[in-house]
């Protein structure tokens, strides 16, 4: 499973949601936020229930979860994955370093969040009726005891496991003679030359620690006057987190340095060595006073990133108490930001022994299909992916779908077709060797016209999307960075074709990023469509992106900020219509994450009308499921495991003729009203068909899965059904 960094998204990752309430992210109103008017684009007025429907919710007051300990409960989730010995042990490996990537990001971003609005003395109670400060410290405490239990799981149960595999990560005194040899050549081939100590004395004030580097707190002593100098040694990153000593034995890289010092410290006595980590605030804040000016404020930002304040100091419990006064005092962190652990630290370097070839401990191979509307058949030659969507709408899972023999295929192709007029694209998130930044690229060198909507504000990957953006203007593509005070997170591809009857327009609609790589990791859907409705919104919204336009109507669309959040609250009135009518009505919900109190409130009074009402929320989730009189109708699943669920869907009955909408938007505050998302509505037949499937099998008993019960806690339900090796089974028999 990759991080929740939406592609930490989000790197991967696994990219954390924004917050339930008054959360730092939420901020002031779109465009303001910006120094510009709030007219700059519309945002949707927000929904009003009438005083009756108020008063029905409104009376539990306590119905909103936390939305940072709803967080920190996923990320729990994930600890609960390494700590199952069903789950093979290469990969409970992997999601020891996918939790401490995750928990790295949830400091350097909602912690250092709470900490400005404390300091900036922004005291307003949050929806779960929590004020900053009272957050602040329930966080700590429960991020206290996760971070614990993480370094008990992988010194207690994996690294056990793994010695039992033939697998070891030894500290130095567990070497043998042969295996430090090693190391002292490794050291002072490769690794005493790009060390520099940075000592403290009169002449050398404390020395800046960055974010998230692993360092060496140093004591020294002089033989002679007896006196103590502090030194900082800074673990360098580009050499491999654990050293291989031989055998599939690995070593800590701060091990082989520590035991080294006095290379460094001729003359001097080692009296301490310790290993910290500092965590700094590390999010961004961009004044856009336009699109022209955006790329250099935010590349300034980017600088400044690397100075925020400190929000966390990871040390070993080992800790001389001297050296850690000293650590305290220096940085600016108070003791209760301060965490003793037992080492080492840094477990995010795990992902390199998870990598290590031993299949026999790992999750059996998987390679994706193509679609079976887009395979070949007798043929050598790739199918033609627009003679295939113009049969039919094509709808994509992937993994288990091939992103390669689809939308890559979609887009190579587009760039290759003389008949080809134009591509338009939204990047939010792609990989280092993107193919689709090169079918662009070769697009618009052919002479075509290439839109592309770049998100430089994607977070942890601004600046590999200045890059793409920069590389695909010197190619001749146009690019434009969206509008202003708005991220564009929506995934849109449209391909313009000159063909005998006339201009088609061909999209891609999709949930989840154009990245070739985290497709092979990420649960997520997507449309194929040549359906001329779908196209004309697709187009009117390019122009909204790249224009003045603000069109905000669509037949096949909700778009966010201006109608997402309205539109899902009328399909869930009517619902309640129906079901109060004695016709079939329910609602499916499939999310990452779900926060947003309007929305809540009315799956609230959808639940008191007596609707059935199911979430899939893989992450966060503020609602409170199953409280007599509020919610009983209601039920919240999360399903992690091999894959990151990540997918967006929405399907109501509506009286057994389903409306279900697919789209990049989370039920989220910054989702609906500071993105730009996109809902589209799959019509009626097979793809509606495959979608509740999907949804049967999330639902049943029988999937091992999550449940969340009404006081915010998760308990496990380990069914025999994992859904995605289900899903793995299903596709290989449809080969």
């Amino acid at each position: 499973m990759p991080d929740t960094a939406e592609a930490t998204e989000e790197p991967s990752s696994t990219r954390l949601p924004s917050s339930v309430g008054a959360s730092i992210e939420d901020g002031p109103v779109p465009g303001e936020a910006f120094g510009h008017p709030t007219d700059t684009f519309d945002v949707e007025p927000p929904y009003v229930p009438d005083p009756t429907e108020i008063a029905a919710v409104e009376k539990f007051e306590d119905r909103f979860l936390d939305r940072e300990l709803s967080w920190l409960h996923f990320n729990q989730r994930v600890l609960e994955l390494a700590e199952d010995p069903t789950v093979p042990l290469l990969e409970r490996a992997r999601f020891l370093a996918i939790f401490a990537s995750n928990l790295d990001e949830f400091f350097m971003v909602r912690v250092a969040g709470l900490k400005r609005r404390i300091a900036a003395h922004v005291a307003v109670r949050a929806a779960s009726g929590l004020m900053p400060r009272e957050q602040l410290e329930q966080l700590w405490a429960t991020s206290r005891e996760l971070m614990k239990r993480h370094a008990l799981v992988f010194n207690e149960q994996v690294i056990p496991d793994l010695r039992d595999e033939g697998i070891e990560i030894v500290r130095w005194s567990d070497l043998d003679r042969d295996e430090r040899s090693v190391c002292k050549k490794l050291f002072k081939d490769r690794i005493f030359p790009v060390l520099t100590p940075l000592a403290v004395d009169p002449a050398h004030p404390f020395p800046y620690i960055s974010g998230l580097s692993l360092n060496l707190a140093v004591l020294v002593r002089h033989p002679k006057t007896g006196t103590e100098h502090f030194a900082r040694v800074k673990v360098p990153p580009i050499f491999s987190r654990f050293v291989p000593v031989g055998n599939q034995r690995f070593v800590p890289l701060e091990d082989v340095i520590g035991e080294h010092l006095k290379k460094l410290f001729p003359g001097m006595e080692v009296v301490h060595a310790h290993t910290f980590r500092v965590t700094r605030n590390e999010d961004l804040e961009v004044e856009e006073d336009d699109a022209e000016n955006l790329l250099a404020a935010l590349e300034k930002e980017l600088l400044r990133r690397k100075f925020g304040p400190p929000v966390r100091l990871e040390v070993e419990e080992s800790i001389d108490p001297t050296v850690l006064d000293l650590l305290v005092s220096e940085l600016g962190v108070r003791r209760e930001e301060v965490t003793r652990l037992q080492g080492p630290l840094d477990l995010r370097g795990l992902h390199s022994i998870a990598d290590l070839p031993r299949d026999d401990l790992k999750f059996p191979a998987f390679v994706p299909t193509t679609h079976a509307h887009l395979a070949e058949f007798e043929s050598a030659k790739p199918v033609d992916v627009f003679d295939a969507v113009r049969r039919q709408d094509v709808l994509l899972h992937h993994p288990y779908d091939s992103f390669a023999t689809s939308v890559q295929r979609f887009l190579e192709q587009a760039a290759a077709d003389p008949h080809v007029l134009a591509i338009k694209q939204t990047l939010y998130r792609t990989s280092g060797d993107s193919p689709i930044i090169d079918a662009l690229i070769d697009a618009a060198q052919a002479g075509k016209q290439v839109l592309v909507i770049v998100e430089i504000k994607a977070r942890f990957d601004e600046q590999a999307n200045i890059r793409w953006a920069r590389k695909l203007e010197h190619a001749g593509c146009h690019v434009v960075y969206g509008l202003v005070g708005l991220k564009t997170h929506c995934k849109l591809s449209m391909v313009v074709r000159d063909e005998p009857d006339g201009i088609r327009r061909y999209t891609h609609i999709g949930t989840g990023n154009y990245n070739p790589k985290t497709a092979r990791l990420y649960e997520d859907l997507g449309l194929l469509t040549a359906d001329p409705a779908v196209g004309e919104d697709v187009a009117h919204l390019f122009n909204n992106l790249s224009g003045i336009s603000r069109n905000t109507t669509y037949d096949g669309l909700l778009v966010a900020p201006d109608n997402v959040r309205n539109g899902l609250i009328e399909q869930i009135h009517a619902e309640i219509a129906n079901h109060q009518s004695g016709r079939p009505a329910g609602i499916r919900i499939k999310a990452n994450s779900i926060v947003d109190e309007a929305l809540i409130d009315a799956l609230y009074l959808a639940s008191q009308a007596g609707v059935p009402v199911e979430l899939l929320i893989r992450g966060i989730c503020a609602l409170r499921p199953g409280v007599p009189g509020l919610s009983e109708t209601i039920t919240v699943r999360s399903i992690l495991g091999r894959f990151l669920e990540h997918s967006r869907v929405f399907c109501f009955v509506n009286d057994d003729s389903p409306r279900v909408w697919i789209g990049s938007a989370d039920l989220m505050h910054r989702n609906l009203d500071r993105r730009v998302e996109v809902l589209v509505r799959l019509p009626e037949g097979p793809n509606v068909d495959a979608v509740g499937e999907l949804l049967d099998r999330s639902f049943s008993p029988e999937t091992n899965a999550w449940e969340l019960a009404s006081d915010g806690e998760w308990h496990r339900n380990t069914g025999d059904l994992h859904l995605h090796q289900a899903l793995i089974d299903r596709q290989r028999k449809r080969r």
